[in-house]
């Protein structure tokens, strides 16, 4: 049986890549499909089911976001339903060196195509008109994992270097940001640098940084520089550089979410830790809090309680977790205070990239106001002060201001505070300066308004 694997993403056509209204979209009406999205939405992006055949050739099946297959009928037009053949909803998948994609039919070796606004398979002749950009539609703040050593990518900010040699991501330098511009991938660094082609970091992204992915099932994409040459770990170090000849799969790594690794702090100041085989005498009749719990044990859950950027911790007993004078974590209060409250902070990220209903955070060149349905997004640098409190620092060392109106300016002169609260995996919201939570409006604007947490409230980081 194939090997299966779905990867989420928008295609967009090469010819109009420059001129918006670009992406294959699934129309919410009827069965249609279209290239008139001018962003990469909900209705703009797909699930590549890929499986591997005989041979080099990948067989894709494309679903769209209401889960119906792209297909084509017998006639050549494109809709979207649920298959009652397979070769109606299979295409050959090949990858060019430009990075763009062309989707050919299974069954009539016709490629997938568009005039700009309708989509069709007619023809069997390649042109300019099949080839499709695909863009990732994943958060863009990524880690990259290497099956064939079993480890990380880590940037070497003093080296200038990539190495691929850390086990555990729990490092910032392990996170990437994976920029998409003109059909190609950059990879920006923790510290604003950039993967290039030679073995150093790039201050800027060039030609010389740009790479096309190609995808393979199970969630794993290689990196191609424009001579085809790969990127893949050499040497004893495992030095991330350009080559021809990889082995063993080395070129292949699984991109992943950036995790979210926290601190927790107390209000005696100390940061919570673990010690293996230290035993705790006198911890009485307590029920301790000790690391090597399963999964799925009911043990392992706690529920959290935000308060301005602390929190409260409720074990599955009813109870809260205290710090006995020894040290040693419990959980033993009904009725928390201040001296149960932890002090969180996010230990692996000194910026954010955020990401809502309608699109990243970022500027735009036709408002003055912080937008939050852009491509493109801006990076939000962290100055943390409290614990749980950061300021909001937008480029060129300005910060994040609030008008009159409940919107966002980012060249305010002095610093506010914001208050950020995990949701979930990858998931906060933030509470602005003027004790409201932040929120995405449709319309565009980022608001400061909401009393409550929303669906428009959560944001992606």
């Amino acid at each position: 049986m194939a090997q299966e694997h779905e990867f989420r993403l928008g295609l967009g056509l090469k010819e109009l890549a420059n001129f918006g209204g670009s992406y294959l979209t699934s129309e919410c009406y009827a069965d249609g499909v279209t290239v008139v999205g001018n962003t990469l939405g909900k209705k703009q992006t797909w699930e590549l089911k890929a499986r591997v055949k005989q041979g080099k050739q990948t067989v894709v099946e494309v679903v769209g976001h209401q889960g119906r297959h792209l297909l084509v009928d017998d006639n050549g037009a494109v809709r979207c339903g649920q298959p009652t053949l397979a070769q109606h909803s299979q295409f050959l998948l090949e990858v060019h060196p430009s990075g763009a994609w062309t989707l050919q039919q299974v069954g009539s070796r016709k490629y997938l195509e568009s005039d700009g606004e309708d989509v069709f398979c007619v023809s069997r002749d390649l042109s300019s008109c099949h080839m499709w950009m695909p863009q990732l539609a994943m958060h863009i703040h990524i880690v990259l994992y290497n099956p064939s050593s079993l480890c990380y990518v880590r940037a070497d900010l003093e080296l200038d270097r990539v190495w691929v040699d850390t086990p555990v991501p729990y490092l910032e330098e392990c996170g990437f940001l994976l920029r998409f511009k003109n059909g190609m991938y950059h990879l920006e660094t923790s510290n604003h640098k950039f993967v290039s082609r030679s073995e150093k970091l790039a201050k800027k992204p060039s030609e010389d940084t740009a790479f096309s992915l190609k995808l393979k099932p199970g969630c794993m994409a290689s990196l191609k520089d424009k001579d085809g040459r790969v990127l893949y770990p050499q040497g004893a170090r495992g030095l991330l550089c350009l080559g021809e000849h990889p082995e063993d799969d080395e070129e292949w790594f699984i991109l992943k979410r950036c995790p979210q690794f926290v601190s927790l702090k107390t209000k005696a100041k100390r940061y919570d830790g673990l010690r293996s085989h230290s035993p705790f005498p006198g911890a009485g009749k307590f029920q301790s809090i000790v690391a090597d719990g399963r999964r799925m044990e009911p043990e392992t859950r706690f529920h959290v309680v935000w308060r301005r950027g602390k929190i409260f911790l409720r074990a599955f007993n009813g109870r809260y977790l205290a710090i006995l004078p020894v040290g040693l974590v419990v959980a033993s209060v009904v009725n928390p205070g201040p001296c149960e409250a932890f002090g969180v902070r996010l230990s692996n990220r000194s910026f954010l990239v955020l990401r809502g209903q309608y699109g990243y955070v970022g500027c735009s060149e036709s408002q003055e106001v912080l937008q939050c349905n852009q491509v493109e997004p801006d990076r939000v640098e962290l100055l943390p002060c409290k614990q749980g409190i950061y300021h909001f620092q937008a480029r060129g060392g300005t910060f994040w201001s609030l008008t009159s109106q409940r919107t966002f300016k980012p060249w305010g002169k002095f610093a506010l505070n914001f208050c950020l609260e995990i949701r979930g995996n990858n998931l906060l919201v933030v509470l602005a300066p003027n004790g409201y939570f932040m929120r995405g409006d449709r319309s565009g604007p980022l608001m400061a308004d909401s009393e409550e947490v929303t669906e428009e409230c959560l944001w992606e980081f």
